[in-house]
């Protein structure tokens, strides 16, 4: 899992061995290696690839997109998994998701969509602070 990241994320960033071998100051051989699991980075080495790819750390290590065929998502996004509509249009939202983004029971959520994009859920909490922070100073003088 480990190596295929590595070889996921340099492909995605069509980069070859030679130049990931150049960012983090190895040789392409090391690159080779641990991209076909014979040896595995260090910690430097991690943080230097994390840094490179714009990936957590944890997600560069445990990141495991063998059954949905994603690679690690960059730092700050996140894949979920799939939820499935009930008969009356309710989802339930995983776990880690609700962790996240500190959703709890009795928050109301924003549901926004675009024909063209799908779909989007916003807790109204966050809503409300986005909106503050684009409200211009000549709207809050009419106030």
């Amino acid at each position: 899992m480990i190596n295929m990241n590595l070889k996921n994320l340099r492909l995605h960033h069509k980069l070859t061995q030679e130049e990931v071998a150049y960012e983090i100051n190895v040789s392409r051989q090391v690159i080779a290696k641990w991209e076909k699991g014979e040896s595995t980075p260090d910690l430097g080495h991690w943080q230097a690839l994390a840094k490179l790819y714009k990936v957590t750390l944890d997600d560069l290590v445990n990141f495991d997109g063998e059954d949905t065929n994603l690679i690690v998502p960059p730092k700050g996004k996140y894949f979920f998994g799939v939820a499935k509509i009930g008969e009356r249009g309710q989802i339930v939202i995983p776990k880690k998701a609700r962790d996240v983004f500190y959703i709890k029971p009795g928050d109301s959520l924003i549901i926004l969509g675009d024909e063209e994009r799908g779909l989007a859920i916003v807790p109204e909490n966050m809503m409300n602070e986005f909106l503050n922070l684009v409200k211009s100073p000549l709207h809050k003088e009419d106030e």
